[in-house]
């Protein structure tokens, strides 16, 4: 496996769950391991809002904020591309309403399909859309 699919639920979970799901601490091995995560560019738009809504609901502080940024920085720059291209609105509202997926939710899947990578995801809907789309799961 040289590429995966990163879905935001299991990036967060870095830093706001406590303890960290077992899951996202595999996912984050295999990055750490040489395996490259590619992402859409909402994904940025979800860890930032994770954030505030974290530190909004006092599950954060500011300074743990600050420090989780620094983490993620340093596996952006060594471990997660940031796609640019674009999905139609067709194809998303298709995947979504196919899968009962939000529209956010369904451009993750999507990246699976079109670039047939495996998907990381705490995501219950995500993870059996993926299944019943034929996308391989990271375990």
């Amino acid at each position: 496996m040289k590429s995966i699919v990163l879905d935001a639920s299991v990036a967060l979970a870095w830093s706001l769950d406590r303890p960290t799901p077992a899951y996202a601490d595999r996912v984050g091995r295999l990055l750490l391991s040489g395996v490259r995560a590619v992402v859409p560019a909402l994904w940025l738009l979800e860890m930032a809002n994770g954030f505030a809504v974290a530190e909004r609901r006092r599950l954060l502080t500011s300074s743990e904020i600050i420090e989780a940024l620094r983490h993620l920085d340093v596996i952006l720059a060594q471990s997660i591309e940031v796609g640019t291209e674009s999905f139609s609105i067709r194809t998303v509202l298709g995947s979504a309403r196919a899968f009962s997926l939000t529209a956010y939710d369904a451009i993750y899947l999507e990246m699976a399909l079109r670039h047939k990578l495996a998907l990381a995801t705490l995501d219950r809907a995500l993870r059996a859309a993926a299944v019943k789309a034929g996308v391989e799961l990271v375990h």
